[in-house]
């Protein structure tokens, strides 16, 4: 549609502009209130997208403190001789006492060039390009290739960082400008553990450039000062073993030996750890519990709606704040997704945990000290009675760990925390199909949904405006047009009446 031309009421003698936008103002005003809807529903999005932050991130502490063995289920280890061997432990590992005596610990193979023949590092000389080829053997066996080029010009710094980069290799090599003799030791332990030079041009450089005087190519470089590695041997609880390494794994525990002598390890649960996981769980749970029902009870002003950019303009910002702050005030409450999401983690926290492998007096919150709060203004907040359950907790903290954790498809016999997460990912994605989330489009979600239909009538109504607004502009510029003509006829009539008197 083409523009109106506007004229101002210069013949008529009114405020055109201003009679048109006062006429306007009227006509503007079911937009307004579109916009406002739009503002609602965007406020109401957004709060429903934090309950869901809340939720998840409440997901996320049950996840990772509650469910997983490693946090819920962590090892103390003590030994009575740390200086003869230490011990970690694996969530796994049974609360047991174990009694090693070490009579030999694992070494590394070592081997050091030849005593009468230095090596000159000022006069180290690469006189053309070497390809080193070995066999290497580790202390547990296994076995793997390595090959290293020495480039011609190469330095004696320059040959010992080749060596000690290769990983397959596998060795720790240093050069002593004091003795003039090179040390290689074999990275790993025990007594498996050799390097096979496998061609001439190897043997060649390892006698005539490092020192190592008696390298032969297709045999091992070992037992020439002082020998071959050693592997650790020790008898724990009676029965004599060995291993290639001083540090190894026996049901869940990792021993590490450090010298010759006897001390005996003892594992156990920590307890603290347990607290203070299912600690967090109660504060995190009522923390979250807190901030939902706030949502749900929260007043909602009705006589504050949004406010529209020509309110805004006639306000200070602490005047817009304190009005958007009752605006936005109660846009969930009594909602139905929350409210019911809360309740069925109420049902999760007290329905009690029953099956063969769950332990009589560890089958409910109460019964290892976690409680309802009595008040019901507190919205179903946990009460955790400490003594009650650390002890439970040294009790039987398998127990316990099962009445969170025990894996089951029938409600009855899953554990609370498995309940809850369940519950918790059900109350999440309804509310995303309620308000999705940022990476959804707004055609993925009921609000959304809503959200375009209010803009296509927001373009609607605008596109309707601008041509009523035409048309106010139409009928006032052919008033004044009127009025005009009128006027100019006036004045012709006046003009011709003048003329005739004074004929």
């Amino acid at each position: 549609m083409a523009s109106t031309m506007h004229i101002s009421g210069l013949a008529s003698g009114m405020d055109i502009d201003k009679m048109v936008s006062d006429l306007m103002k009227a006509e503007r005003m079911p937009l307004d209130k579109l916009y406002q809807k739009k503002q609602i529903l965007e406020w109401q999005r957004d709060d429903y997208r934090s309950m869901n932050t809340l939720l998840q991130d409440l997901d996320n502490y049950i996840f990772n403190n509650l469910t997983l063995q490693s946090s819920m289920l962590k090892k103390t280890v003590t030994s009575s001789n740390d200086s003869v061997v230490s011990a970690t432990a694996s969530a796994s590992a049974a609360n047991v006492a174990t009694n090693i005596q070490v009579q030999q610990i694992a070494t590394s193979a070592v081997w050091i060039s030849d005593a009468t023949t230095k090596v000159d590092k000022n006069n180290f000389n690469v006189e053309k390009d070497y390809t080193l080829t070995f066999n290497v053997t580790n202390g547990d066996g296994s076995s793997k290739q390595a090959t290293i080029t020495i480039k011609q010009g190469t330095t004696l710094d320059g040959v010992i960082s080749q060596l000690n980069s290769d990983p397959n290799l596998g060795i720790s090599a240093f050069y002593d400008e004091q003795t003039g003799r090179v040390s290689i030791m074999k990275k790993d332990t025990g007594e498996k553990a050799s390097i096979v030079l496998e061609d001439q041009d190897t043997a060649d450089f390892f006698a005539q450039k490092l020192g190592f005087i008696g390298a032969t190519a297709g045999e091992e470089l070992t037992g020439k000062i002082p020998g071959t590695g050693t592997d650790a041997v020790f008898t724990i609880n009676g029965l004599s073993t060995s291993r290639s390494s001083n540090t190894f794994t026996i049901n869940g525990v990792t021993y590490t030996l450090k010298s010759p002598g006897s001390a005996t390890v003892t594992t156990s649960t920590d307890t603290d750890a347990m607290f203070n996981a299912i600690k967090g769980f109660v504060d995190k749970y009522n923390e979250t519990i807190d901030k939902i029902n706030a949502k749900l009870k929260e007043e909602r002003y009705r006589d504050y709606p949004p406010l529209t950019d020509e309110q805004k303009q006639a306000m200070t910002d602490k005047q817009i704040e304190l009005w958007e702050e009752k605006a936005k005030s109660g846009l969930l409450r009594g909602d139905s997704i929350l409210s019911s999401g809360l309740n069925k983690m109420r049902m999760d926290l007290y329905t009690k945990v029953e099956g063969s492998n769950i332990t009589s007096g560890f089958s409910q919150l109460a019964e290892i000290g976690i409680t309802t709060s009595s008040n019901y203004l507190d919205g179903g907040k946990l009460i955790i009675d400490e003594t009650k359950l650390r002890e439970k907790i040294q009790e039987n903290p398998d127990a316990v760990y099962r009445l969170f954790n025990n894996d089951s498809t029938n409600y009855s016999e899953k554990g609370i925390a498995r309940r809850l997460r369940d519950t918790i990912k059900d109350t999440i994605g309804k509310i995303e199909q309620k308000a999705g989330k940022t990476i959804w489009t707004n055609q993925q979600f009921a609000i959304g949904r809503d959200l375009n239909d209010i803009n296509d009538q927001i373009k609607r109504f605008e596109d309707h405006l601008k041509e009523v607004e035409d048309r106010y502009w139409r009928q006032f510029t052919a008033m004044e047009e009127a009025i005009q003509r009128a006027n100019q006829q006036s004045m012709y009539l006046m003009n011709a009446f003048g003329g005739g008197m004074q004929g």
